[in-house]
């Protein structure tokens, strides 16, 4: 069979599985990608906190998860939290199996390496935030919460853009992780068709053109982003 063949939809090439392995990588990426900004938020914030024991525990947080290899952290979440359920059931005298759906599983895990490294760019923005900001809102009346909102928020979101422009790009990649527990990805539909076919060369460097297309069309809207970022901060 030529190329073109291969890559063909229908019965004969393998251009149907690429197609749902590529769904499966975007909507991994887009559904991790709030949860993880979320958790990064959130423990930025706790990083600011006057109470050491929040300081402590988002500190350890993002320790760990920048500390472990990202396809370690699949491992432990995939597995361990399946022997940890499961576990729990049998201790309460039920006779059910647990499965860990895996998409859900890689949600989790690139959720947690995410939002370790995006707590940092949101912490260098607070930090970045003059802390008149802060006491002009006090001094007007305003509430916390809505200083936070109104005043310092949207400032946040522009000066952390490019870090986390970047950190998407990064989560991109790490998608192709999730073929380890069996999620078909792109990687895993790529290599199962290169292991049938014995066409390796073909079907990869396929998954190569896929990875950069994608990353072409992030960085082409995130450009659009800044961009209207940038206009709203001129005005």
């Amino acid at each position: 069979m030529t190329s073109w063949e291969l890559l063909s939809f229908g019965d004969t090439g393998w251009g149907d599985e690429i197609a749902s392995g590529v769904v499966i990588t975007i909507s991994l990426a887009l559904a991790t990608l709030p949860l993880g900004l979320l958790i990064g938020f959130l423990v930025a914030l706790a990083k600011q906190s006057q109470e050491w024991s929040l300081r402590t525990a988002a500190d350890i947080y993002t320790t760990i998860f920048r500390g472990l290899p990202e396809l370690l952290t699949l491992f432990l979440v995939y597995f361990g939290m399946q022997i940890a359920v499961q576990q729990t059931i049998a201790l309460m005298g039920l006779d059910i199996s647990f499965e860990f759906n895996s998409f859900v599983a890689g949600m989790i895990a690139l959720g947690l390496v995410f939002s370790s490294y995006a707590s940092e760019v949101f912490l260098s923005a607070f930090r970045a935030i003059p802390q008149g900001q802060y006491e002009g809102g006090f001094a007007l009346g305003i509430r916390k919460k809505t200083v936070m909102r109104l005043i310092i928020f949207p400032q946040l979101v522009r000066i952390a853009l490019p870090g986390l422009a970047n950190l998407w790009m990064l989560l991109l990649k790490d998608t192709a992780l999730v073929s380890a527990i069996g999620l078909a990805d792109i990687v895993r539909q790529t290599g199962i068709a290169a292991r049938v076919t014995k066409q390796a060369f073909l079907f990869y460097g396929v998954s190569f053109l896929l990875f950069l297309i994608l990353a072409l069309l992030s960085s082409i809207v995130i450009a659009r982003i800044e961009a209207f970022s940038e206009k709203g901060d001129a005005r």
